[in-house]
C-alpha cells in the first residue's frame, strides 16, 4: 500500500523512469537483471499466527483487557495475514480474551478478505448504510467482553469515538500491553526473514558501490540499489541516498546532488522479505582518498556503533544505549545532548514488520531490553554546512546479548 516514508520525503524513488537516469545508471539498472535471487525463508504461516493469537489472549487476561480492536495495517497482518489499506471503510479484527476472533469488513470486500485470512475467524460484514462499529459492539456484547476494550495504538480516532458511542459504559484502553508486547519480541521465523532482508540489502550495496560514477545523482544510485534489491528477491519502495552537504542532514535535501571527486556519499536503504524489513546505512568517499576530517568522523561513528552494541544488554533500559553513545560523543567534543555538531537523532529504533516500530534507543526510554527485540544501531555524526557520517546495522537481542544481522564495516576505505 502507498505510504509516505522518510525516504520518500526527499524525492528518491525505486521506480524512477529509466529515461530520467544517466547513461551509466541505466546500464547498471539493466545489468542488475543478471543477479540471481537469494534463497528465502518461507513466509509466516498459519501455525505461527495461531500462536500469536494465543499469546495475545494470555496477555489480555493478564492485563484485564476483554478484547482488542485492530484496524488495517501491520498489526492486522501480524495476527491474521490480511494485508489491507486504510480508508473510511472499516476493516478490522476483534480479538477476544477467549474464543476465536472475528473480522469486520464491508460486504463487498468479503471475498478478498477471505482469500487472505490466515487464522480461524468468522467474517462479519456490513453494508454501506450500516454502522460497522455497531457490529463490533454487538459482537463484544455477545462475548461479554464490553468491560475494558483495547485499541491498537495506530487505530484512527473515529474508530474509538464511534465505538464509545455504541458502548458508553465500556472503558477504552491502550492495547499496547498486548499488541506492542507481542510484536516487539520476534520469533525464530521472524528473525530468519529479517536476516534474509539484511543479506539482500548488503548484497545490493556490494553490487552498486563499485558502479558509482561521477555525475550520478541520488536518483541514479537509488534506482540501481532498487533494481539490485528486486533482482536478489527483496521488495523495495525507495531508499535514501545523499551526496555531499546533504549528508549533514539526516533525511537529506531537495537540492540537486551529483557525485564528484571527493564527494561524501550515504546509502540508507532497506528491503522487504515476506513483510519483514531491513535498514542499513553506509557512508563512503567517492573517487579520492578521504580527508583527515572525513576519516576521523567515520572512525568515531564506527566506535559509536560498538559503544551502542556493548551497552545493549538483556535487562538494560533501552534509553541507556543512547546515553552511553551520547556520553562518549560529548567527551569527544560533540553536542552536548542532541546539539550539533554531533548526533541530533536517537541512536536507534525498533524494526520488524515496519522499518520503524516501538521501542526506540532514545534517552529516557525505560523499556527493558529482552530476548527477540530488534533495533537499528545508527549513531551518526553531522556537521551542518559540511557533511555527515551515518553507519547503520540492525541487531536482535539473544539470551546472551545482542547479535547483528549485518556486520558493521571496518574502514572508510572498505565501507561495504
Amino acid at each position: 500500500m502507498a505510504r509516505l516514508t522518510r525516504r520518500g520525503f526527499i524525492g528518491t524513488t525505486g521506480a524512477i523512469a529509466a529515461t530520467s537516469l544517466t547513461g551509466f545508471a541505466r546500464g547498471a539498472v539493466a545489468q542488475a537483471g543478471d543477479l540471481k535471487p537469494m534463497t528465502l525463508p518461507p513466509p509466516i504461516g498459519r501455525p505461527e499466527r495461531v500462536q500469536r493469537i494465543a499469546r495475545a489472549q494470555a496477555l489480555m487476561r493478564a492485563n484485564d483487557i476483554a478484547a482488542v480492536l485492530i484496524e488495517s495495517g501491520p498489526s492486522l497482518d501480524y495476527f491474521t495475514g490480511i494485508q489491507w489499506w486504510r480508508s473510511e471503510r472499516l476493516t478490522a479484527a476483534v480479538i477476544p480474551a477467549t474464543g476465536d476472533p472475528i473480522i469486520v469488513t464491508p460486504f463487498f470486500e468479503r471475498p478478498s478478505i477471505a482469500e487472505q485470512l490466515g487464522i480461524a475467524a468468522e467474517i462479519r460484514t456490513w453494508n454501506e448504510d450500516q454502522e460497522p462499529l455497531k457490529l463490533v459492539a454487538d459482537y463484544l456484547a455477545e462475548r461479554r467482553a464490553t468491560g475494558r476494550v483495547g485499541m491498537e495504538e495506530t487505530n484512527r480516532f473515529f474508530i474509538l469515538d464511534r465505538l464509545q458511542r455504541q458502548l458508553p459504559r465500556s472503558t477504552i484502553v491502550s492495547a499496547n500491553p498486548v499488541v506492542r508486547a507481542a510484536r516487539m519480541r520476534k520469533t525464530a521465523a521472524e528473525l530468519a526473514l529479517m536476516q534474509a532482508a539484511s543479506d539482500i540489502t548488503i548484497a545490493a550495496f556490494r553490487h552498486v558501490w563499485p558502479q558509482v560514477k561521477a555525475g550520478m545523482t541520488r536518483d541514479d544510485m537509488d534506482a540501481m540499489i532498487g533494481a539490485a534489491t528486486r533482482a536478489l528477491g527483496g521488495g523495495y519502495d525507495g531508499g535514501l541516498v545523499l551526496v555531499g552537504e546533504a549528508t549533514a542532514y539526516p533525511h537529506g535535501s531537495h537540492q540537486i546532488q551529483r557525485v564528484e571527486r571527493g564527494s561524501n556519499v550515504l546509502f540508507d536503504c532497506g528491503c522487504d522479505v515476506h513483510g519483514y524489513q531491513s535498514d542499513i546505512s553506509r557512508s563512503f568517499v567517492w573517487g579520492a582518498d578521504p580527508t583527515a576530517e572525513q576519516r576521523k568522523l567515520w572512525d568515531q561513528v564506527a566506535r559509536g556503533q560498538q559503544i551502542a552494541i556493548r551497552a545493549a544488554q538483556i535487562g538494560a533500559p533501552a534509553g541507556s544505549v543512547d546515553d552511553a553513545v551520547r556520553a562518549a560523543y560529548t567527551s569527544w567534543g560533540y553536542g552536548p545532548g542532541y546539539k550539533l555538531p554531533g548526533l541530533s537523532h536517537r541512536t536507534g529504533h525498533g524494526i520488524g514488520m515496519e522499518g520503524h516500530e516501538p521501542v526506540n534507543l532514545v534517552h529516557g526510554e525505560m523499556t527493558r531490553l529482552d530476548v527477540g527485540m530488534c533495533f537499528s544501531d545508527e549513531p551518526g555524526i553531522y556537521i551542518p554546512g559540511k557533511f555527515g557520517i551515518r553507519l547503520e546495522d540492525c541487531f536482535h537481542m539473544t539470551p546472551t546479548g545482542p547479535r547483528f544481522f549485518s556486520e558493521p564495516p571496518r574502514s572508510i576505505d572498505q565501507p561495504v
